[in-house]
């Protein structure tokens, strides 16, 4: 792969890949394959069996299970609250 970028933005690339201890190569690939990660789980579709597709729908019918710990935390003030 080929890349035509600006100096500044080669001089910022190679400064990050040097703070995190990578070759530009590496950072640039890990980079841009935890993007691509990003972009592709937010359109990716997943298929069901029609027993598995009724499950699930029962399951986002139903009523949330109570979980005391939760109510709780939630009563709580929150740690950005006190000062």
């Amino acid at each position: 792969m080929n890349l035509r970028i600006a100096p500044r933005v080669k001089a910022n690339l190679l400064r990050a890949a040097k703070l995190s201890g990578r070759s530009l190569t590496d950072f640039v690939l890990a980079s841009a394959i935890a993007s691509a990660e990003d972009v592709l789980a937010t359109r990716t579709t997943f298929a069901l069996s029609p027993k598995s597709w009724r499950k699930f729908h029962e399951l986002l019918d139903s009523p949330p299970r109570e979980i005391p710990a939760l109510k709780r935390l939630l009563r709580e003030k929150s740690v950005f609250d006190m000062r």
